[in-house]
């Protein structure tokens, strides 16, 4: 699958990025917005493992492909402030968004071109999960996200990252048009499910931490009942078992990582008992 836009001439677009140590995708990701964008703006986060000189060869496209780069170096700052960061700091017409494991096809890179001509308030993609070269139709779908946004918006605050780590989204004010934009976004994420287990685990860490500084609490029955419905609704009801063995380890994966989020948020919540 092409993952190169086919038209030449870079748009009145940023790209941003917030990424760190992500070399085995960061290249795929660059080379798809080549010749799109005229600004790509990277925050990264304390890359140590060639990531960064990746994103510096851009500097050195030419002609249709030549754009801005904007290297930003920073700590952690969480999913919600990076992100929100790496947007404050585009200055063309239009942002498009993507994480550092989400390279764009060729259908739908068409697409944003398209929509940045006819000066579209927004708009969302489908993404797609990307395991060993095959896409997983079914599983986590449908997954639609909403990606590129007009600066002006941003600017007035119409337009906005939001939400509670590691679960931020792009907030459009009502009454402004999002358009849903044909093809696809990969999202390669993770090579193997065990890689992803460990993700996880990562993301669960984030997210109960998130939720108990706002107070919320969990409980013995959810901690039992919670993991159970997320498979269920995986498996079933969003239909991953079509996707094969592929899809029974997503259902199981997923429901591991509700079992893990309500068990640290359940720990945190019993920090002063004994």
């Amino acid at each position: 699958m092409s993952s190169r836009a086919s038209q030449p001439g870079t748009l009145d677009l940023s790209v941003m990025i917030p990424c760190r140590n992500n070399i085995r995708t960061m290249g795929r990701v660059l080379e798809s917005v080549r010749g799109l964008c005229s600004q790509l703006v990277v925050v990264d986060s304390g890359s140590t493992d060639g990531t960064l000189e990746l994103v510096e060869a851009c500097r050195e496209w030419v002609g249709d492909d030549a754009c801005e780069v904007v290297l930003i170096q920073t700590h952690w700052r969480g999913f919600v402030r990076t992100s929100s960061m790496a947007m404050e700091a585009c200055n063309r017409g239009h942002v498009l968004w993507l994480d550092s494991d989400e390279p764009v096809t060729e259908e739908m890179g068409e697409s944003v071109r398209a929509a940045v001509g006819d000066g579209v308030g927004a708009g969302m993609v489908r993404r797609v999960v990307e395991y060993q070269g095959r896409l997983l139709v079914n599983s986590w779908q449908p997954e639609w996200r909403v990606r590129l946004a007009r600066m002006d918006l941003v600017r007035d605050g119409r337009a906005k990252i939001t939400g509670i780590d590691p679960h931020n989204h792009l907030d459009i004010e009502k009454g402004i048009e999002v358009r849903k934009l044909d093809g696809i976004l990969i999202h390669d994420s993770f090579e193997t499910f065990s890689e992803h287990l460990e993700n996880q685990l990562r993301l669960a860490r984030a997210s109960a931490t998130a939720l108990h500084a706002l107070g919320k609490e969990t409980n013995a029955i959810k901690m039992a009942l919670s993991p159970l419905w997320s498979f269920f609704k995986q498996a079933m009801i969003k239909g991953s078992w079509r996707d094969g063995r592929a899809g029974w380890l997503a259902a199981s994966t997923t429901s591991a990582g509700t079992l893990m989020k309500h068990m640290i948020l359940y720990e945190l919540g019993r920090g002063d008992s004994r």
